[in-house]
């Protein structure tokens, strides 16, 4: 997700600013995340399921909120017990199904947890939340499918690292992209309904950056198509920015600004991670269309 505009005086903490945080942030969690995808399962495995319930802990949490849309107020939160117990739900799911997935077990037993896992989670949100509770069973789905996509991206036997490095190096460029060119140039707003800080020109910041790492990628593994591979990663561009948004206006309902502060400067790991749930899903379902990894072209 494309950062907001560092602000020196409200998010300074310790002496830092959040520009500072997030760059100390990031040079703890990329190092992890990099030795993590180089030694694959299960330590991959472990990790990718811990993230998971972290985010569908933070998703059970602003969803424990009443918020009138028509209000711009934000929302309160409600007690805990009404996140908790469906949270609960949606946290177990995500982790057995992570864990099923990353250990083998076959696709009917991943599905059949995940359409267990998603349905429980509503029905005992239902007490607390009413019409609300359908936010929990979306939100159970919303996190396991792309936890279990990166699962699957890095259990290629062929591509799975590089795939995985491919994936992941998208989605910082397309931050980036976004980012730097979107302040540099700004210019009409992409979205201002659901996220007044993105722009068109970040747009497209983002979808070079994406194309830049296409282009890269294709020259580093002497890819048969290049071309093919640039065009194909600006396209996950789109996607990874589509993430963002969806992201960006869920929070937008619930009246929050990020999902948790459990990573200082970001937020939370769904703040951070947006764009990475699309594309990861995305790149799966291209794998599957083509028979095989899409490096492989």
């Amino acid at each position: 997700m494309a950062p907001p505009a560092d602000r020196p005086s409200a998010d300074r903490l310790g002496g830092l600013t959040n520009l500072q945080k997030r760059i100390l942030s990031a040079a703890v969690l990329l190092p992890l995340v990099v030795v993590e995808v180089l030694l694959g399962h299960p330590y991959f495995d472990l990790l990718v399921a811990l993230f998971a319930a972290i985010m569908a802990w933070e998703w059970a949490r602003v969803c424990a909120r009443r918020r009138n849309p028509a209000d711009p107020a934000p929302a309160a939160r409600l007690a805990p017990a009404a996140w908790l117990v469906p949270g609960g739900a949606s946290i177990a799911t995500v982790v057995l199904a992570a864990l099923a997935t990353g250990f083998g077990y076959g696709g009917v037993t991943v599905w059949a947890i995940i359409a267990v896992g998603a349905v429980l989670s509503g029905l005992l949100a239902l007490r607390h939340h009413r019409a609300r509770a359908i936010w929990f069973p979306v939100g159970t789905i919303y996190v396991t499918l792309p936890a279990l996509a990166l699962l699957v991206i890095r259990a290629d036997p062929q591509y799975g690292e590089e795939m995985l490095f491919w994936t992941i190096a998208m989605v910082v460029a397309a931050d980036t992209g976004g980012y730097i060119v979107g302040r540099a140039i700004g210019g009409p707003k992409l979205a201002p309904r659901i996220s007044p800080n993105k722009t068109w020109s970040g747009l497209a910041g983002a979808v070079a950056g994406t194309a830049l790492v296409g282009l890269s990628t294709g020259f580093m593994l002497n890819h048969t198509n290049v071309l093919t591979l640039t065009v194909m990663s600006a396209g996950l561009g789109l996607v990874e920015q589509a993430g963002d948004l969806v992201e960006s206006a869920f929070k937008r309902h619930f009246g929050v600004k990020d999902t948790s502060q459990i990573i200082p400067g970001h937020g939370g790991v769904l703040d951070r991670v947006d764009g990475l749930l699309a594309v990861a899903v995305a790149v799966v379902i291209m794998n599957e269309w083509a028979g095989g990894s899409v490096l492989a072209w």
